[in-house]
């Protein structure tokens, strides 16, 4: 059975997610902000058509977002994560087999369906579906590989003429879309391929789908043959139903202000701490090995820099918040240094392996069964109330260090004090 992959992408995921609760943003020129609000992340195509860049300081933009009103708001993950599930929630209905590829964009398998459906409606069928469901507009792009689903994905987000849909199967105009496809554009193609291959004079999709096997073996080795494979139609990429187990889990934040107490630092790096060990528990994974870092500001120039770290192999593997915050104070200790302003820290937890396998110490007094228990009763009820209400005291209380979103959105669909009102207008 040929295959047939469809790849639905939400279409300025963060922007739409803001769009979807202030309509009044629809056609306006939007951004959103980084942690600290610091660098775009997103942008609406009307800020786009103004000049902002991706990822672009904030301070560096001031003046055309003044000049041209542009709206501006914080990152709101907690609202976009849940705007996302009920996106795929939407998308899992039109298919028996689909892959989650990030936050805004999955894979979805469609060669079920048959040739003889007409995937152009089918698309527009998902888009109206998702829209309805969610508020959120995605493009959809169809091809005979996942490579050609992104191809035709990014031209159907382009071209006003697909109307946010395109199919590139049995499609006449492959060719065409493979020549209007520059090679840096190409999924699994980075910056130093696509330099290599303008060498050999290979600058578009069409003309790698006709090189040289044994050139590119030699060159860019089977990672790059496969997505010449790709190109040519031949699927070398299956769904991936069951993402791959993580090889370690970070956290680690800006500071919304300077740290230089070793009690703020502290604090700081329990609350990285928390969420990694959180991590954990969700994935039923336990680390092995903890790493816990501290770096000062590299881009102030006047004052004295600073970067540390410090790894513990831990005697045992665990993913209890407890455990793994004492660790973390005892590491902090160790790296910190007075007289620097520090302005990110973070954890790192290796070695990871299924909870269900950690084998225990016969020295430790540790009753690890009941810590079992006594992180699954926090876990909860964490989850079920907002805001996290039950945490370790060394987190702190007030924490002034915490990331800043002072242009942040309320989270309108997982807290009830921050629900939408409506205004009755006479």
């Amino acid at each position: 059975m040929t295959t047939l992959f469809a790849l639905a992408d939400c279409n300025n995921f963060y922007v739409s997610c803001e769009r979807v609760f202030d309509p009044r943003l629809e056609g306006q020129p939007v951004i959103v902000l980084s942690n600290n609000d610091g660098c775009v992340v997103a942008r609406s195509n009307q800020a786009k058509a103004l000049g902002i860049g991706m990822g672009v300081p904030v301070f560096r933009v001031r003046e055309l977002i003044r000049t041209h009103k542009v709206k501006v708001y914080s990152s709101n993950y907690t609202l976009y994560g849940d705007m996302s599930r009920r996106v795929m929630e939407t998308l899992a209905s039109f298919t028996s087999e689909m892959e989650i590829y990030s936050i805004d964009e999955a894979f979805l398998d469609l060669s079920e369906l048959g040739r003889n459906l007409n995937r152009t409606d089918y698309g527009h069928t998902i888009r109206r579906q998702v829209q309805r469901c969610t508020g959120i507009p995605v493009s959809i792009g169809i091809g005979t590989t996942k490579t050609l689903a992104k191809i035709a994905n990014h031209l159907a987000k382009k071209s006003s003429r697909t109307h946010g849909v395109l199919d590139l199967a049995d499609s006449p105009w492959l060719d065409e879309a493979l020549t209007r496809t520059p090679v840096e554009n190409i999924w699994g193609i980075g910056p130093a391929w696509a330099r290599r291959l303008a060498q050999k004079n290979i600058i578009n999709a069409l003309q790698l789908r006709r090189a040289d096997d044994r050139w590119i073996r030699k060159h860019l080795g089977v990672v790059g043959l496969r997505v010449v494979y790709e190109l040519r139609g031949q699927s070398c990429y299956d769904l991936e139903n069951t993402p791959p187990p993580n090889k370690g889990i970070a956290s680690s934040r800006s500071f919304g202000r300077p740290v230089e107490s070793l009690r703020d630092l502290s604090e700081a790096l329990a609350t990285y701490t928390t969420q990694a060990a959180e991590k954990l528990r969700r994935q039923k994974l336990a680390a092995g090995v903890m790493t816990v870092f501290v770096l000062t500001n590299i881009f102030q120039k006047n004052e004295p820099r600073y970067c540390n770290y410090e790894t513990i192999e831990l005697p045992v593997a665990t993913n209890d918040t407890g455990e793994l915050i004492r660790y973390t104070l005892q590491a902090a200790e160790k790296i910190y240094r007075p007289g620097y302003r520090f302005k990110k820290a973070g954890v790192l937890l290796d070695a990871l392996i299924p909870q269900d396998k950690v084998q225990p110490s016969l020295f430790e007094f540790i009753d690890r069964p009941r810590r079992q228990k006594l992180m699954r009763v926090l876990d909860e009820i964490n989850t079920k109330m907002p805001d996290h209400p039950l945490r370790y005291a060394a987190t702190g209380i007030e924490q002034p260090w915490k990331t800043r979103f002072l242009r942040r959105s309320p989270r309108y669909t997982t807290h009830w004090d921050e629900l939408p009102r409506a205004k009755l207008s006479t």
